[in-house]
């Protein structure tokens, strides 16, 4: 994986292949970013990401300019590698160990952008829980976006504050907008 702009424009990053992981491909990454740049100052935002596992999204939320980034894993060695990257770069990346939905049902903090990419084969009824916890605890700030990576084979567009969905290879992204406060 590559981070793709920002400070660290280009630099590639070498996961250990024992890590159980699927990191978003560098193009779908890319995609991403592009419609959040046309939506937010990265300098401002606070990050939330959820089954982080490499931190390739924090990683690039971090070289973009990004302060505040929370990356939540359960995955012992996942968070140990994003804790070594984000040392080796100097990203105030917060990694925590712990699993994700505890770890939304006990934070009490808000965010601009929630970022979530469970594992594609999890029910969907886990990655309905996500949606639901971040809206019903308001866990993002007025203007915030929720994303959800999942398989194309999922749809997750009758859930509430659904805005958009974008195909990238075999992936999806499913964006949700908490509208409170917006003009």
């Amino acid at each position: 994986m590559r981070i793709v702009s920002g400070t660290h424009k280009g630099r590639r990053i070498f996961a250990p292949k024992k890590l159980p992981v699927r990191p978003t491909t560098d193009m779908a990454k890319e995609a991403l970013f592009n419609i959040l740049n046309n939506q937010y100052f990265f300098e401002d935002v606070k990050v939330l990401d959820l089954f982080a596992g490499t931190g390739n999204i924090s990683f690039e939320f971090a070289s973009r300019g990004s302060t505040e980034i929370y990356s939540v894993d359960n995955h012992a060695g996942c968070v140990k590698f994003i804790e070594g990257i984000a040392a080796q770069l100097e990203f105030g990346i917060r990694a925590i160990k712990m699993d994700v939905f505890k770890y939304l049902e006990g934070t009490t903090d808000t965010f601009d952008i929630i970022f979530a990419d469970p594992p594609y084969n999890l029910p969907l009824e886990s990655f309905q829980k996500v949606h639901e916890i971040v809206f019903n605890k308001k866990m993002l700030r007025p203007n915030g976006t929720l994303v959800i990576e999942h398989s194309k084979q999922m749809d997750l567009s009758e859930l509430s504050h659904f805005i958009s969905k974008r195909k990238y290879g075999s992936s999806l992204f499913s964006f949700f907008k908490n509208e409170e406060g917006s003009q």
